[in-house]
């Protein structure tokens, strides 16, 4: 595993970040990087052991923050509801560029991009590849997601040929964990007794991630870094769908989820064909049955 590196950590306080830093922290120096507008989440990075700084990556003022890093981790992300394109760019993509140009000597840099940048596909079970057509897909709780995303990989790969820093952008399928992602929120509606919407026909499905996975595959993207820069898709292995995850759930909890199919827009299919992480990184070692069962013990210790 990585140790005695000194690592830049992008978007520090979020959901994938926090433990991610918490991990690399036991054997690395992290300097944890965010606007840290949560009360009390930059206390949670400095009590990981993190140091951290206050930075608004968009506005090309860093500060203090040093530039001998020896490797760059961007996770920061604005993915927020409303139709402001020309902020979503600044910060996603031209923050991407001023990051990359501050730590242009870095021996590698892991930027975090999307599975959401791929066009939309009709069949819901359609395992995208990196070679895929890209267009907007229409996130619901992000209109700008897609499309800012998307410039943001195009700035990447700019800044890794313009600086010839290794590069390599990792697009993150549903990832989760008990500290969130689409699953844990799913747990939660089904603890609160509310209705789990599916898409009409019923079908939605993912590759989901557990954040164990997530921190031990870190390094190896990063040896994978290249110029021009390294594309992959960044998922778990099994495919699987809301409403059998969900069943799942309710088993654990003791609950009967409720459905409800509904035409009003929801978050697309994103299963992904993982035969280049594959190759780069090896198999998962969670599968979702054992990492949805963690993240119900550790978000409901009461289970």
């Amino acid at each position: 595993m990585l140790k005695n590196q000194k690592i830049l950590l992008t978007g520090a306080s979020g959901q994938i970040a926090l433990p991610l830093g918490q991990f690399l922290a036991t054997d690395n120096e992290v300097w944890a990087v965010a606007r840290f507008s949560e009360p009390g989440s930059r206390a949670r990075c400095e009590q990981a052991g993190m140091v951290t700084r206050s930075i608004d990556l968009a506005s090309g003022d860093f500060g203090d923050l040093p530039q001998d890093f020896d490797y760059v981790l961007h996770l920061a992300v604005f993915q927020l509801a409303g139709q402001d394109y020309d902020h979503a760019l600044q910060v996603n993509a031209e923050g991407t560029a001023l990051l990359m140009a501050h730590c242009r000597g870095a021996k590698a840099c892991l930027v975090m991009s999307t599975c959401a940048v791929y066009a939309l596909n009709p069949d819901p079970r359609h395992a995208f590849r990196e070679e895929d057509p890209l267009g907007d897909s229409r996130q619901p709780y992000s209109p700008t997601y897609a499309i800012s995303k998307i410039a943001q990989e195009a700035v990447a790969r700019s800044c890794a040929r313009l600086y010839a820093l290794p590069t390599t952008i990792a697009r993150m399928n549903v990832s989760y964990s008990s500290n969130g992602g689409l699953p844990a929120y799913h747990l939660d509606t089904i603890m609160r007794g509310e209705e789990i919407v599916l898409p009409p026909g019923g079908e939605a499905w993912y590759t989901c991630i557990h954040q164990d996975d997530i921190n031990r595959q870190v390094e190896a993207l990063l040896t994978a870094a290249s110029v021009p820069a390294t594309i992959v898709n960044w998922s778990g292995d099994e495919p699987v769908d809301v409403r059998s995850w969900c069943q799942y759930l309710g088993e654990l909890a003791g609950r009967k989820p409720v459905f409800r199919e509904d035409d009003s827009p929801s978050i697309p299919s994103r299963v992904t064909d993982n035969r280049r992480r594959l190759e780069l990184v090896g198999p998962c070692r969670v599968s979702w049955r054992e990492g949805f069962a963690a993240m119900a013990r550790e978000r409901y210790p009461g289970l």
